[in-house]
């Protein structure tokens, strides 16, 4: 399925022409259908002779309704351009063809519209003026054909054409990232929220459940139709109707966009290039109102120029451009730039950077997917698909990593071991990023939760005074001669149990266990400090944080002045 906009001049017969090539009238209002005038896009559809179908976006010409128009080529894959033969080129074919050009189009087929109504020679003028204004675009060699759409002749050659152009136009890819910017939203009976829009990037399917964004609202995918029949899913390059539940059509609005979350990172800032309009009549700068045309939507924008402090007409530069409103973009997102005030467009160009790192003034922005490794120095694989969409094999862990930053990391980290001393670095103090690089250090080991340089005897392992509390026993000997961060750590291991500002081997405490069930067993109803210390032969300087140890594991509990079972308490 190929996505086709028309363009051209209002008045240039555009909606006729797309009814009289598909039967469907795009001008969906009373309003248009009185005046004659399409003010809102339109949407058609029709199976070519090939028997590939199309989609068409019929939008509006008038330079009223130049942001409707720009809501309606965001998503398209080719364009149907029409001139009228009566009038020849005008000023909104010009600006329709630069909008086309400036959002990346590359295909399309010219239609020249009301060709019954001039003679031949007439009508071959207009056919070498529409030659020389498409010189040099992307239209310079599209075919022209002359049509009626009131008498049909043509039609059949503009349908061949088409044909053609569906067969060069690439198809949408599925990069398994769907994305639809919506551009109707509206209730239907019996259905409730419905809203419409050309789906790129992956599919949609069925009682799924996908994000309104820059809303934040989490909805269902209730229905899903495309040209009027249901489908229980749909991929990329279809222009879609799906009905929400979670929502309501009010709050909604044209611009906003359909996505999985996890897979984006909306922005409100972000990095692109800009190129000017040769026909600008004066520099673009950070002065002025602007707004950027992205997907469907039209978003108020400041503009911030990185290098120079402007960019000269029919020049190419690079810009910073900050939203009210986050959005979800990708590297290679196109837009179109206006300046409100004049009412004109001044440029229109590509997104490079959806996640600038790097200030404005030393931003230089590209295409690069090592550039966005490079100044984000780690980065998760997820989050570089999201922001570029480019896929790759992490580095370590969930990173993609720069090679600078990587070794930064190591360094650093080496530098907080070495400083620790003998006792090494806690683990623990180890951000994300140094317990995964940690590992792959080969002059650095972690032991008993402490990271050391390899090769390091662990002093700890049979230090001199685990020796004297284990012949104390449950009285052990005083050790205030040691070193207080050396009996911290030996505490910290388990080696050593602190109790009451008293040391013990962790001996001591389970011949504290052993004597306790054994009184339980005679005294059920419970037992007093005397009676343990009369079985275990210690002072009651001894027995009761012992006693106490026992309590914060849940061996024993306190009832009055009794010791009962705790829920911990084993079987002997």
């Amino acid at each position: 399925m190929r996505v086709v906009g028309t363009a051209g001049h209002v008045d240039h017969g555009k909606s006729s022409l797309v009814l009289a090539l598909t039967g469907t009238d795009p001008d969906r209002f009373e309003e248009e259908k009185r005046r004659g005038l399409t003010i809102d896009l339109g949407f058609a559809h029709t199976t070519l002779p090939s028997g590939e179908s199309i989609s068409i976006i019929d939008v509006p010409g008038h330079i009223r309704f130049i942001r409707n128009m720009l809501a309606g080529v965001g998503g398209i894959d080719a364009c149907l351009f029409v001139v009228a033969a009566t009038e020849g080129w005008k000023p909104q074919s010009e600006e329709h063809l630069r909008i086309l050009q400036l959002l990346g189009l590359r295909h399309g087929v010219v239609a020249l519209t009301k060709s019954d109504l001039v003679d031949d020679e007439w009508r071959d003028l207009q056919t070498l003026e529409v030659i020389d204004h498409l010189a040099g675009t992307f239209l310079a060699d599209a075919p022209i054909v002359a049509v009626s759409a009131t008498t049909g002749t043509g039609l059949d050659a503009l349908r061949a054409e088409l044909d053609a152009l569906v067969a060069r136009t690439p198809a949408a890819g599925d990069a398994e990232r769907p994305r639809l910017w919506i551009d109707r939203s509206f209730a239907a009976r019996g259905s409730g929220t419905v809203v419409t829009g050309t789906l790129t990037g992956g599919q949609l399917v069925v009682d799924e459940r996908v994000t309104v964004v820059p809303l934040g609202r989490d909805v269902r995918v209730r229905g899903l139709q495309s040209h009027g029949h249901g489908v229980d899913r749909i991929g990329p390059g279809h222009r879609v109707a799906v009905n929400l539940t979670g929502v309501d059509h009010h709050d909604l609005q044209r611009g906003d966009a359909l996505v999985h979350a996890s897979q984006w990172r909306p922005t409100n800032r972000f990095d692109a290039s800009l190129d000017v309009l040769a026909s600008l009549s004066h520099v673009v700068s950070r002065r002025g109102a602007y707004t950027a045309h992205i997907g469907s939507g039209e978003w108020p924008a400041r503009v911030r120029i990185l290098g120079p402090d402007s960019i000269h007409p029919g020049a190419c530069g690079f810009i910073r451009l900050h939203l009210m409103h986050p959005l979800p973009l990708v590297s290679g997102d196109r837009f179109v730039l206006r300046e409100s005030g004049r009412n004109e467009t001044v440029g229109g160009g590509e997104v490079l950077d959806v996640a600038p790192v790097l200030p404005a003034s030393k931003a230089r922005p590209d295409h690069s997917t090592a550039r966005v490794i490079a100044e984000h120095g780690w980065i998760t694989v997820d989050d570089l698909r999201a922001l570029t969409g480019a896929s790759m094999q992490p580095t370590l862990g969930a990173w993609v990593i720069d090679p600078a930053a990587l070794t930064a990391t190591i360094a650093r980290l080496r530098e907080r071991v070495a400083a620790a001393g003998p006792l090494g670095l806690d683990a623990a103090a180890l951000d994300d990023r140094e317990r995964a690089v940690v590992s792959t250090v080969a002059t650095l080991q972690v032991d008993s939760g402490r990271v050391t340089v390899a090769g390091t005897r662990d002093k700890f392992a049979d230090h001199p005074v685990i020796a004297r509390l284990l012949d104390g026993g449950a009285s052990p000997p005083d050790v205030s001669d040691v070193d207080r961060p050396t009996m911290r750590e030996l505490v910290r291991r388990g080696q050593v149990v602190e109790r009451d500002g008293l040391h013990f081997h962790p001996s001591a405490i389970e011949l504290a266990t052993s004597a306790v069930a054994s009184l339980l067993a005679r005294h059920p109803e419970g037992f007093t400090v005397s009676q343990l210390r009369e079985d275990m032969g210690v002072s009651r300087k001894y027995a009761m944080p012992l006693l106490n140890e026992l309590d914060a594991r849940g061996i024993t509990r306190r009832r009055d002045d009794l010791r009962i079972a705790g829920p911990r308490l084993p079987a002997f």
